[in-house]
Parts: structure tokens; C-alpha cells; sequence
């Protein structure tokens, strides 16, 4: 009725509503109650936390947090009513495409993983694939390596032309950054530097069940940055990829898998607890 006051007259609303006139004037001046107060509070919050995400967070993630962040106890449903009323979705993400196909040259190693995509601590497994990005111009292929136990991209590389320096790009910069010892490193196409003493292992070319980390993280990429945007050229590209990898997936991303932390504080809280514990 309030929000129609201004077309239709408040006692022909009234009459059809079946409600008092009295009683709609009376509703006017009572203050909000506490939980519409609060309702308000947390939609606010909701909303700012759905514009840091990039608009990609669903229920579960905000409800997380509003807990970790904010000290906000509510349920996931509370939070998926009040972003229906706010008019926020998350992002889903597209079907599945196969893009990886099998070189005819390519010598494999042996499987490592078997699809057990499980490591004790950081820098004990890592996986590494690489995908392409469309821009107005030409493609952006972008290859990662990702540490399977925190779930952080310790390494990347972008390139517009798809050679094997884009794979070997993208291990060089996580062995500057990260000790290799013990290591296995397992990808799709088992470019690797062997001279730093990293074990190799190969699943199956093109199937995603077997590197289905990385290809997990491309879909959240592709879910949540890739498919939203409209690239013009290369340089556009990477610097937006950059700034969601390095900015927003590593450092803020919270991972269901972590606890709802994101990669680099999860290490850090884990850092911490091994110091704390030798």
C-alpha cells in the first residue's frame, strides 16, 4: 500500500485489502521490530560482501562471511531469503567443455594421483594445466600450478601463443616461491623442468576426472570472472586475471575445502599452528 499511496488512494486500498484505515496509519508510525532491524543490518552486509566477491558468492559462502568477518550468526537460509529480497544471485557455473587434447608426440609418466587429489601439507602435490581466454582480438592461453592442500595458485603465466614455454613459465615462477623437495607435480601434458628434481605424474590428456583440481579452478575462474567480461585485447585480459588470482583468489576466495578460509590465510593459520607446535 505504501508503496502504491501514490497512484491509488489509501481508502480504496484499504477497502479491497480488507484491512482498517486506522490500523494502516497506526502500522505507518510503529517503529521497525528488532529482527527487521537486524534483517536490515545483515542485508547491508550481505550487500557489501557481494560486491567484494565480484557478485559471485551464493548463500553458503556470505554466510561464511558474515561468521568470520563479522561475527554474524545466522543461518544459510536467513541469508538466501535475504538476498532473494535484495534481488542478488550468486554465480553458477557453465557446463563443462573439453579444450585439452592429446599430443601425438607426447611421452607419458606414470599416473601418481590415480584421481586422489589429497596431499599431508603444502608443496607435496601440486597440479598444472593450462586453458584459453577469448578477447576482441586474439586468444589468451593461461597455464597454473596449484597446490593441492591450500588450494593456492603458487604459480602462473599467460601467453598469446601456446607453446611449452607457457607451462614451463608458470612451474619457474612456483619453484621461485615455493621449495620442491618431495614434491610430485602432476598435469595433463608433463612439461617439467627435471633439473630441480620434481617427480613427475601424467593423467589422462583431455580428461578432466584426471587433473579435475585444475580444471576446477578454471571453472571458477571462467564462472566468475571469464564468462562476465568482455576482453578487447590480450593486455586487458591478463590484467584482470591477474589482479583475480593474485588479488582475490589467493588472498580473499573463501574455499569450502579450507573451512571456508581463503589459500593464503589458510596457510598462514597453518604456519603458525606447526611453529606453535615444534
Amino acid at each position: 500500500m505504501k508503496a502504491n499511496q501514490a497512484t491509488y488512494p489509501v481508502r480504496t486500498m484499504c477497502r479491497v485489502l480488507r484491512v482498517s484505515h486506522s490500523g494502516y496509519y497506526a502500522w505507518l508510525k510503529r517503529e521497525p521490530s528488532a529482527r527487521s532491524r537486524e534483517d536490515a543490518r545483515l542485508t547491508r552486509l550481505i550487500r557489501e560482501a557481494h560486491h567484494r566477491s565480484g557478485r559471485s558468492y551464493g548463500a553458503p559462502r556470505l554466510r561464511w562471511e558474515l561468521a568470520l568477518e563479522h561475527g554474524c550468526a545466522v543461518g544459510q537460509k536467513r541469508v538466501a531469503r535475504l538476498m532473494c529480497a535484495a534481488g542478488l544471485r550468486g554465480i553458477t557455473r557453465r557446463r563443462y567443455v573439453r579444450t585439452t587434447q592429446p599430443a601425438a608426440y607426447a611421452t607419458p609418466a606414470a599416473d601418481q594421483v590415480q584421481r586422489a587429489f589429497r596431499a599431508p601439507s603444502v608443496n607435496r602435490l601440486w597440479v598444472a594445466d593450462f586453458t584459453y581466454i577469448p578477447t576482441g582480438t586474439r586468444w589468451l592461453y593461461l597455464a597454473i600450478v596449484l597446490d593441492v592442500h591450500s588450494r593456492r595458485v603458487v604459480g602462473w603465466s599467460m601467453r598469446e601463443d601456446m607453446t611449452a614455454a607457457l607451462a614451463t613459465e608458470a612451474l619457474q615462477m612456483a619453484l621461485r616461491r615455493r621449495p620442491a623437495h618431495g614434491l610430485i607435480h602432476h598435469s595433463d601434458h608433463g612439461r617439467l623442468c627435471a633439473q630441480h628434481g620434481v617427480s613427475i605424474s601424467m593423467g589422462s590428456a583431455g580428461d578432466a576426472y584426471d587433473n579435475a583440481m585444475a580444471e576446477s579452478f578454471f571453472a571458477t575462474i571462467k564462472c566468475e570472472l571469464i564468462h562476465h567480461r568482455r576482453f578487447v585485447t590480450p593486455t586487458e585480459a591478463r590484467n584482470e586475471i591477474f589482479g583475480y588470482i593474485e588479488g582475490w583468489y589467493n588472498r580473499r576466495r573463501r574455499h569450502s575445502a579450507l573451512n571456508y578460509l581463503a589459500p593464503m590465510e589458510y596457510e598462514r593459520r597453518l604456519a603458525h599452528t606447526q611453529s606453535a607446535s615444534s
